[in-house]
């Protein structure tokens, strides 16, 4: 059974989908899949190319850069026609939002195989960014064109397919099935790293991870501003984004140098030693647009509480009350925030009772293995019935 994943980047880019799609593909070619992926070179400038990555060929088209998050890539059509006739793949997995996919409406070659589309998120209509509103009616027609064509839907959460409002008419296609990593891509750090962590954390603090692109919807400036009313409490931020100037201003207008550090991008293995030497995870997001939140994942399989926001509709309650991990608060609620954070400071070790919880949980429910079976189930049920393009 051969698969072709089409996705919008892939690792070294740190996005959830993008990790997910890594440990996804990993996870059905040691189930007996044959499956690659075609996807954007994260950075404009490098010409199409090839590679190998973890037994997985990689197919990572040239970009001319982004406009309003979507990558602009001219060659993608011909680089896509080119693929499928090589590779003969007998199911497409689409994975959305990614205006790239939309070619499998248009390329012939595209529409002979049956389609699966993994649902990362709608494209919300943010209070936030404006401009993707009216972006999305023009996006709308050619996503509701695939959504007809499509054999299946995968959607990570209950919450998330029932509040979807693009979903509606589909929604008797649709299958819910949790996103997942792989715990042994993230071991436990050495003795080394762990030091260095350590260090990085001040003394006598509650230590409050957060990790995520730094844009519009993570809701990073709602930490900040909760740090500063909760004494007792350092805050580490890790990822790259077109904010993080306007966030390290935040951070020195309220004088928290000490105590909030804006640590960009990390190695692995220095992400891992924070995710193992911090005391919480928080997602602190603001919008739909975080429609799941991988990252809670990784803070589960490290064994740490979480204090995510709960966003109606959306993906990120679900899995925290799904692995009874932690607690949950209202999105850019500063002063909840500020107190929850204050509440675990004076109580450690319900701390690690939390995090206990969901680690546990992490194996059960949310192990890459478990997830890429019941996608490989979805796959075989499509191939047996004979289907190509839903309606």
């Amino acid at each position: 059974m051969r698969i072709l994943h089409i996705g919008k980047y892939y690792p070294p880019y740190a996005g959830g989908m993008e990790i997910f799609l890594r440990d996804l593909l990993r996870s059905l070619k040691d189930g007996g899949s044959e499956v690659a992926g075609l996807v954007h070179h994260h950075l404009p400038g490098p010409s199409s190319s090839w590679e190998e990555m973890e037994g997985v060929p990689i197919f990572r088209v040239s970009s001319l850069g982004q406009i309003l998050y979507t990558p602009m890539s001219p060659s993608f059509p011909l680089v896509f026609r080119n693929i499928i006739r090589s590779f003969r793949p007998h199911i497409l997995h689409l994975h959305l939002p990614n205006p790239s996919a939309f070619w499998s409406l248009a390329l012939p070659e595209a529409r002979a195989v049956p389609m699966v589309i993994q649902w990362q998120s709608d494209v919300v209509p943010s209070e936030i960014d404006r401009r993707l509103q009216p972006a999305y009616r023009c996006y709308r027609p050619l996503e509701q064109r695939m959504l007809a064509q499509a054999e299946k839907i995968l959607v990570a959460s209950e919450p998330y397919l029932a509040h979807s409002v693009p979903l509606k008419p589909w929604t008797s296609k649709c299958a819910v099935i949790p996103l997942g990593v792989d715990p042994e891509r993230l071991p436990w750090p050495h003795a080394d790293a762990i030091q260095l962590a350590e260090g990085s954390w001040p003394p006598g603090c509650l230590r409050v991870l957060a990790v995520g692109r730094l844009t519009y919807y993570k809701g990073f400036y709602v930490l900040i501003r909760a740090a500063r009313r909760a004494e007792g409490v350092a805050v580490q931020i890790v990822g790259h984004g077109d904010l993080r100037s306007q966030l390290k201003r935040a951070i020195r207008q309220r004088g928290l140098e000490t105590r909030v550090c804006l640590g960009g991008g990390l190695s692995d293995e220095m992400l891992q030693a924070l995710f193992a030497t911090c005391d919480v995870f928080c997602l602190p997001s603001l919008e739909r647009t975080e429609a799941f939140g991988v990252v809670l994942l990784e803070a589960m399989r490290y064994g740490k509480p979480i204090i995510a926001s709960h966003i109606p509709g959306s993906g990120p309650g679900w899995v925290v009350q799904e692995g009874e991990c932690g607690w949950l608060v209202p999105p850019g609620d500063v002063d909840a925030l500020a107190a929850k954070m204050k509440n675990l400071a004076a109580n450690p070790e319900l701390c690690r009772e939390l995090g206990q919880n969901g680690c546990e949980n992490f194996k059960r429910k949310f192990h890459i293995q478990s997830v890429a079976r019941g996608v490989t189930k979805i796959y075989e049920d499509i191939l047996e019935s004979g289907g190509v393009g839903g309606s």
